[in-house]
């Protein structure tokens, strides 16, 4: 299947149960400590996820309770009867819990709270989770849940694919500090735009790129359907490879303030790897006054008029060496009314469309 075809299915279908890999949260998480030691420093942390007991998310923050610095850690369970999927496998963890309740278990959603040490065992983690019903079924709409949005600082999760734009808004709508996993292509969304734009939420340290040689890795229900050479099995569990994933923060880290090493525009047309732009130049759209720029290393040093540049520029993007204009496609996104020009993208050249381009200056 091609490049982001599996979100897009899980879009769809609203299927979305992909559970993030524990080494993938540690390791975006370690850039944001690399860059400020201090960035969770008594704050309270809410992860909204689908289930805490399975979630690597309530696990990393419980173990590193302590290290971090947490003030208080907040997960959340969404009901299983609310969901499209039906898998579900209650832990131990629950069953033998006192307060246990089978029917509440799939009609309700629960909460997990770590704040202190309950066990006495002189330090606060994991075993010192408690958890209850919530009264209701945990939706991250719920005033339920809005209220604990509310308590917190930060919002860290894997939000569900097919509600990405509705969950950004939600943490707009509260103003809070968050780190969460979406597709590449929500860069587009005219909802989701604007806030690039502004500087209200950029990508994060590591976004639609490979680590190591692999990509962004969800666990999956069971009953996840086994197609494409991105699925695979490992210890009984299905695991799915994601291209065209990343993470959207507004917590500020290192690698966003790396400008990139450019050369001009003759020494592009000169030596550059790319045979789009070797010996032949630039040119401008058709129908928008930018020059386009087909890759991000091919971004002429000394040229400060508009370009266009591809979405995965946004990983590569230092706000102190080039300025956000617009984007474009079949159309502006920061027009409002989304106003196509006579049906044509106004990112064409020589009458050929071209997939969305992002409009960028070079600072002075």
């Amino acid at each position: 299947m091609g490049k982001n075809s599996k979100l897009r299915a899980a879009d769809k279908a609203q299927n979305d149960e992909f559970y993030t890999q524990y080494a993938d949260i540690q390791m975006e998480v370690n850039a944001y400590l690399e860059y400020n030691p201090d960035v969770f420093r008594g704050k309270t942390i809410l992860l909204p996820c689908d289930d805490p007991e399975w979630s690597n998310f309530t696990r990393f923050f419980a173990e590193n309770f302590e290290f971090f610095g947490l003030k208080k850690l907040i997960s959340t369970s969404f009901a299983v009867e609310s969901k499209n999927s039906k898998w579900y496998e209650p832990t131990l963890f629950e069953t033998e819990a006192s307060n246990y309740d089978a029917t509440k278990t799939r009609t309700h959603g629960k909460i997990f709270v770590l704040d202190r040490d309950i066990n006495n065992s002189g330090r606060i983690d994991l075993d010192d989770l408690q958890w209850e019903y919530l009264q209701g079924d945990g939706d991250f709409r719920s005033k339920e849940v809005c209220a604990l949005r509310d308590e917190a600082d930060v919002i860290i999760t894997n939000p569900p694919f097919s509600l990405f734009r509705e969950f950004v808004a939600w943490i707009m709508e509260a103003n809070k500090q968050f780190l969460i996993i979406g597709n590449q292509n929500a860069l587009t969304y005219k909802e989701i735009f604007p806030l690039i734009k502004a500087n209200r939420m950029w990508t994060g340290c590591r976004f639609n790129r490979r680590v190591n040689g692999d990509n962004m890795t969800f666990m999956v229900p069971d009953d996840y359907p086994m197609k494409g050479t991105e699925l695979y099995v490992e210890d009984g569990k299905k695991y799915i490879s994601v291209a065209g994933t990343g993470w959207f923060t507004n917590i500020d880290h290192g690698r966003r303030h790396q400008p990139l090493q450019l050369m001009t525009m003759s020494d592009n047309i000169k030596y550059s790897k790319h045979k789009e732009v070797k010996d032949i130049g630039y040119v401008k759209y058709d129908n928008y006054d930018a020059l386009e720029v087909p890759f991000s290393d091919a971004i002429p040093s000394d040229y400060t008029e508009p370009m266009g540049v591809p979405i995965s520029f946004m990983s590569k993007f230092c706000p102190e060496q080039f300025e956000i204009i617009d984007g474009i496609g079949r159309y502006s996104v920061l027009d409002n009314e989304r106003t196509k020009k006579e049906g044509k993208y106004l990112s064409m050249v020589d009458g050929q469309p071209k997939f969305f381009r992002i409009i960028i200056r070079k600072k002075q």
